[in-house]
């Protein structure tokens, strides 16, 4: 894999993600949730929440990445506050 640019930033990216599913997986085999209706007015369970977070984080770091420049942290920051919000709301 040396053809890839490999960093420790882009591999915790990949473990994160991945242990995410892993959680998410267990906490549906072993607590069964039932779809809720939110603010958006659809039905949603964790995973559905899940997907919303992570594809809402992909694009509010592109666009602090355009309006900001190189500084992702406060891009991470901002999509940690998102997804918290979905997760407790939608």
């Amino acid at each position: 894999m040396s053809w890839m640019a490999w960093t420790w930033p882009t591999a915790t990216f990949f473990i994160v993600i991945a242990a995410l599913l892993l959680i998410f997986s267990v906490l549906a085999i072993r607590y069964p949730e039932t779809p809720r209706m939110g603010l958006l007015r659809i039905e949603t369970t964790r995973g559905d929440r899940l997907f919303i977070s992570l594809l809402s984080a992909a694009f509010l770091n592109l666009i602090w990445l355009g309006l900001v420049g190189t500084a992702v942290w406060g891009g991470l920051v901002v999509s940690l506050i998102f997804a918290a919000a979905v997760f407790r709301w939608v």
